[in-house]
């Protein structure tokens, strides 16, 4: 499913900046939501999966910028094998 958002939410993009969030696609319940951003710096359009997706600061909302070691995706967790 494709969502417009009215209005844009600011988003950070891992590796990209900052940008505005025009839309969402929905795959489905097996996939991250995938963000599409317009990067403020280049102009260029990406489509981020959700884990490399940021909200931004914001100084009226009382939320911080995230340092930038922060900002990493989170780490995937060592799954073993299911037995048969």
């Amino acid at each position: 499913m494709f969502t417009q958002l009215n209005p844009p939410i600011p988003l950070h993009v891992l590796d990209k900046g900052d940008g505005q969030a025009v839309a969402i696609i929905d795959y489905g319940p097996e996939h991250h939501l995938v963000w599409v951003t317009a990067i403020d710096a280049t102009g260029e359009i990406w489509c981020a999966p959700n884990p490399q997706v940021r909200m931004q600061g914001n100084w009226t909302m009382g939320r911080k910028r995230a340092p930038d070691a922060e900002r990493q995706p989170p780490r995937k967790p060592d799954i073993a094998p299911v037995a048969a």
